[in-house]
């Protein structure tokens, strides 16, 4: 049964994907930065096209996540949202918001930008991944508030199931550990152990919550399969979620100058890791194999059964590859890093939102399906986008093993700029396989423009 309320994630998405173009572009004027350094400079500084990068990924997940718990949770409570006006309050809100962090990022020196948006009164600017100026950080804890008490009101006035808790447990999770964003110690060593406290229990913690309840919630919906099998995967996908990465968090701690007993927790849990993965890949590929009927939407399918494979691939075993402490001591902050880094968003975060927007938009749009020929064109994008992806990924992972070899290991090791000289052709090529990512996510976008008739 669908409800009028459910709308409201409409504009979410449609903003997400705005940001997701944003972001790819930015992403493609680094990626040429590496081996054109002067391009684009001084009008789009590497470092103001990271952060427009790295931000606008952020918040493009959190508004596909926003879209999707406001579309799921008045179908798994059967009521209408508690209030769809301040979700659309909101979503302006946080859009108007975004849009003006990367103004700010684009036109004003970042040092500047820190002393007009009040980092003086309370700073928390600078550090990684947490670039946005205080005044936005705030913005960001009160969409997040009203978001949780609109769905929480919802979940409570209505039918309680194991997938809406387990994706409020998660959301309400991002919003907990964020505040960590605001806690900005001048020790280096407190600063970095409580800023993973952010990055890492997001990624590789609550999201994980996030991203199972939407991957079962497609799957109970595509093949029909009992609710009661797909919630016992999904409470064991879960559990072994947080026990290895709420502990795993330790393995970004082995050489900040914390204690030594980091080394042996951060590796053996971490290790431990891509065990939920893996399970979740099993839970796609075996509640699709015992699917009661054919549903129309052949591209959600495909995109929720992708989800399980790259997100194994990308966080679970290119992970592994160096979360090892003595392994680490070697790679890490190198491309090896960054090969990681790319999969991973791409196979667990950035696959499940498109595969929530494949699955409900056809549903708001008044139809159970695409038509045959656009879902066609959305499969296409599929491929062409994660092709390009696991290229990028191995194109990252050859200059990272190169990199390792040149600047860290070898008898008389290079400079970092000197490396990097030796790396443009693999920068080179992960750049041509970014613009076939582009070409991709553009024809993903003009999926949802081609024909009108309803898939069967």
């Amino acid at each position: 049964m669908q409800y009028k309320s459910q709308a409201v994630a409409k504009p979410y998405f449609i903003g997400a994907l705005g940001l997701f173009v944003a972001q790819i572009l930015f992403g493609l004027i680094m990626g040429l930065q590496y081996v054109v350094g002067d391009f684009l400079f001084p009008e789009i500084p590497f470092n103001v096209a990271r952060m427009v990068h790295t931000n606008a990924l952020i918040v493009w997940l959190l508004m596909g996540f926003m879209g999707s718990a406001y579309y799921l949770v008045p179908e798994e409570a059967e009521r209408e949202l508690y209030s769809p006006k301040l979700a659309i309050v909101t979503f302006w809100v946080f859009l108007v918001a975004a849009a003006l962090t990367v103004v700010g990022y684009l036109a004003v020196p970042y040092a500047t930008l820190a002393k007009i948006t009040g980092n003086d009164l309370l700073p928390t600017m600078g550090r990684e991944f947490l670039e946005q100026p205080t005044v936005t950080k705030i913005g960001i804890v009160l969409v997040a508030l009203s978001m949780l008490f609109n769905l929480s009101m919802t979940y409570l006035k209505g039918r309680k199931t194991s997938i809406t808790t387990v994706l409020l447990l998660g959301l309400w999770g991002l919003a907990v550990f964020f505040l960590f964003s605001f806690y900005n110690p001048t020790n280096l060593v407190l600063d970095k152990f409580y800023w993973w406290w952010v990055v890492h229990l997001w990624v590789e913690g609550v999201w994980e919550l996030i991203l199972g309840a939407l991957l079962a919630f497609v799957l109970i919906k595509v093949t029909g399969v009992d609710r009661e099998v797909i919630e016992k995967w999904l409470y064991v996908i879960i559990t072994l979620a947080l026990v290895t990465g709420l502990i795993g968090t330790g393995h970004h701690y082995y050489w900040i100058g914390t204690p030594e007993y980091w080394q042996w927790f951060g590796s053996v849990f971490s290790a431990l890791e891509p065990i939920p993965f893996f399970a979740m890949t099993l839970f796609a590929f075996n509640m699709v194999n015992r699917r009661r009927r054919e549903h129309p939407n052949r591209a959600a399918t495909l995109w929720a059964l992708g989800t399980g494979v790259m997100s194994f691939l990308g966080a679970g075993v290119w992970g592994f590859l160096h979360t090892l402490a003595p392994v680490n001591f070697y790679t890490h902050g190198s491309q090896i890093t960054a090969a990681h880094g790319h999969m991973a968003f791409y196979g667990a975060y950035v696959m499940v939102v498109l595969t929530m927007i494949s699955y409900s938009m056809p549903l708001m749009r008044g139809r159970q399906a695409n038509s045959n020929a656009s879902q066609v064109m959305e499969m296409w994008g599929f491929w062409l986008m994660t092709i390009a992806m696991v290229f990028i990924t191995l194109f990252l992972t050859a200059a990272g093993i190169l990199q390792v070899w040149l600047q860290r290991v070898a008898t008389t090791p290079l400079s970092f700029m000197a490396t990097q000289d030796q790396l443009a052709l693999f920068y080179w090529l992960r750049e041509g396989t970014g613009v076939v990512f582009l070409i991709g996510l553009l024809v993903y976008l003009a999926s949802f423009f081609k024909g009108e008739k309803v898939a069967a």
